[in-house]
């Protein structure tokens, strides 16, 4: 399982081009070799640095849930192997030979870790009786997978604590697949996080979740088949699996920089990172190891500061500030710095030169962004202006792979100038269709802007026959010609592209111009995040669900009886759902029920037909909830893309 390497011989890749060259534009192809002349081949440490440490994998190199479905498929990358196919962009192919490497990893003698059986890693760190597990992966399914085979070679040691570095599901999720919530409960295990952990863990999943989970598709390139002209990889890590999602809730939540604490005789340091590349996070340092974890805030690419599928604009000034103060903190004392992605860097000086680059490269990207945005130009325009350092450029680590110089500029123009770019044109332009269809009738029909746009794409034009074909297929978005053609474009600059989640984005627009929305493959809530919601978190759920021009003359007053978790109204009111505020007025109804049935009837579990069972009581009006319940609109999880929303 070799990585591959982006050169190779030449006879193997002439094969490989002539086998390709007949659905590769000219136009890639000849991007591919003018960035070939740039990359620095000739630093191949982590071609060694993958392998190191290797004890061996799972055969077959899958997992399957209960019922005996594949949530994860390693073996289907195995084609990344040998010199790029022109149809891979060959920066990306390299970096994805070296993510599809999996299996357990030594990074010092206690400390393991399992790469490779899912988008993040999971990390053991031995203690005096058992095992401390750090970040344990999407799904429960891959997570008892990967402790089975940390078991099988250092022995069947138990559970001792659990630490979430951070509030993505791909560090947290697959908790009940290493422990349980009864040994939690019974003390056996601590469960260590960064203070607002579950509040960001679960506000994430539900607020915006289904049209964040239904991005995701595109980022991760769920429907895309796995192969040279398909799914090769999201750059951070190959996908992400499709198990069970499970929380824990911390029993221990760190709160400062300088806390410490041992867990089963392991030392922990503790430094806070908040608002990086989550808003809860933080690093690990383990004296007793020389070793740092730096959580997602150092890894071997460019990481987002605004995911495609949407997210809170992250910091990377603070970034920045939170890797230079793990240099001043641990540096002198740290032989490896390790991730919750990638594979670890070793050596004091070389550790802290990554580190250091890493954050070089946000700090760059933010003040040169500032500087510009000062000088006039939009985030667009600085997108296409800016360039990083050569010493940027020379770090494959700094490469573009997962996040990208173009959407984290615009990220940052966004974080301190908003949507709005300045010009009065563009305050109050018209939404699509409206525009596109001004805009097709104006160059000439949609017919005519298909031929031009045919002629633009054998020229290579690629970005403006996907900009002007956009236009023709949310005007008409039956238009054979135009759908067929604009996912050719989308095909090519899919192939095109160094950033993983942009090739997915673009060959998942292909995907659904020629066959068709895909839905939302992966599951955007669980029972373990629903029950860790607040009771304010749930009444929002409920509230951002209200169709309001249905309810705007309705006023309904709602008191909820909780029993021992306490008592809150609900008013509808103007079309706005609020909860807990002063009572101006006598309820129409009172509802008794426990925490955990309000979650039912919120989900929908329970109607009110199902009440009386359940032991839901009300008293007064027994129509108030039914009257609330039917002005909600459930979220659409098939909701089109790349075609008219309207």
């Amino acid at each position: 399982m070799a990585a591959p390497r982006v050169g190779g011989d030449a006879g193997a890749l002439a094969d490989q081009e002539a086998a390709m060259s007949a659905s590769v534009h000219p136009a890639v192809a000849a991007q591919h070799a003018a960035l070939l002349a740039g990359l620095p081949l000739a630093d191949e440490a982590d071609l060694a640095a993958v392998e190191r440490g290797f004890l061996g994998t799972i055969d077959p190199p899958q997992v399957r849930d209960a019922d005996g479905r594949v949530v994860w498929d390693a073996a289907s990358y195995d084609f990344v192997t040998g010199p790029a196919p022109l149809s891979v962009n060959p920066s990306l192919w390299r970096q994805s030979g070296l993510v599809r490497r999996h299996g357990l990893f030594e990074v010092v003698p206690g400390i393991y870790q399992v790469r490779g059986l899912d988008l993040s890693n999971i990390t053991f760190v031995e203690g005096d009786r058992g095992v401390l597990v750090i970040d344990p992966l999407i799904s429960t399914e891959c997570a008892a997978a990967a402790l089975a085979l940390y078991r099988a070679h250092r022995g069947d040691r138990p559970v001792t604590g659990l630490l979430y570095t951070h509030s993505h599901v791909d560090h947290f999720g697959g908790a009940k697949g290493v422990t349980t919530q009864e040994a939690v409960d019974a003390g056996e295990v601590v469960v260590l996080a960064p203070e607002g952990f579950v509040e960001h863990a679960v506000a994430e999943n539900v607020y915006a979740g289904t049209a964040m989970g239904r991005r995701a598709g595109y980022m991760y390139g769920t429907p895309l088949e796995r192969g040279p002209e398909g799914g090769v990889g999201a750059g951070l890590g190959q996908a992400t699996s499709t198990g069970t999602v499970s929380m824990i809730v911390p029993t221990l939540t760190v709160t400062r920089t300088g806390e410490r604490h041992t867990v089963d005789g392991i030392d922990l340091e503790l430094q806070m990172a908040p608002g990086t590349e989550a808003p809860a996070e933080m690093h690990v340092y383990f004296p007793q190891h020389r070793a740092l974890c730096a959580a997602e805030n150092a890894t071997h690419t460019m990481h987002n500061l605004l995911t495609l599928r949407g997210a809170l604009v992250r910091d990377p000034r603070m970034w920045a500030h939170y890797l230079t103060e793990a240099i001043t903190l641990f540096g002198e004392r740290t032989d490896v710095v390790f991730a919750s992605h990638h594979w670890p860097t070793w050596g004091r000086e070389e550790a802290f030169a990554f580190i250091g680059l890493q954050r070089d490269l946000y700090a760059y990207l933010h003040d040169q962004t500032l500087r510009l945005l000062n000088r006039g130009l939009t985030g667009v325009q600085i997108a296409e202006e800016i360039t990083l350092p050569p010493a940027l450029e020379r770090a494959w680590h700094a490469h573009g792979y997962y996040g990208s110089t173009s959407h984290n500029v615009k990220a940052v123009y966004q974080r301190y100038m908003g949507w709005y770019d300045g010009n009065p044109a563009h305050l109050w332009s018209l939404p699509a269709p409206e525009s596109s269809r001004r805009y097709v009738a104006w160059m000439g029909g949609a017919d005519a802007v298909v031929e031009r746009a045919r002629a633009a794409f054998a020229d290579g034009d690629l970005r403006w026959v996907a900009e002007v074909l956009d236009h023709v297929v949310q005007a008409e978005p039956d238009h054979a010609g135009a759908r067929a053609l604009l996912a050719d474009a989308h095909e090519q600059l899919g192939f095109g592209a160094e950033n993983g989640t942009w090739r997915s984005a673009y060959l998942g627009a292909a995907t659904e111009l020629r066959q068709g929305p895909f839905g939302t493959p992966t599951e955007t809530t669980s029972p373990d995040l629903l029950a860790a919601l607040s009771v304010d978190q749930l009444l929002d759920s409920l509230a951002i669900r209200v169709d309001a021009p249905r309810c705007w003359d309705d006023r309904i007053e709602i008191d909820l009886d909780l029993g021992p978790e306490g008592a809150t109204r609900l008013s509808l009111h103007h079309g706005v759902l609020v909860h807990g505020g002063p009572a101006d007025r006598p309820a129409d109804a009172t509802l008794h029920l426990t925490r955990a049935l309000l979650t039912q009837v919120v989900l929908g579990a329970l109607g009110p037909d199902d009440f009386a069972a359940a032991g839901i009581t009300t008293d007064g009006d027994a129509t108030a909830l039914p009257r609330l319940l039917a002005v909600l609109q459930e979220p659409d999880p098939d909701f089109p893309i790349v075609t008219s929303r309207r």
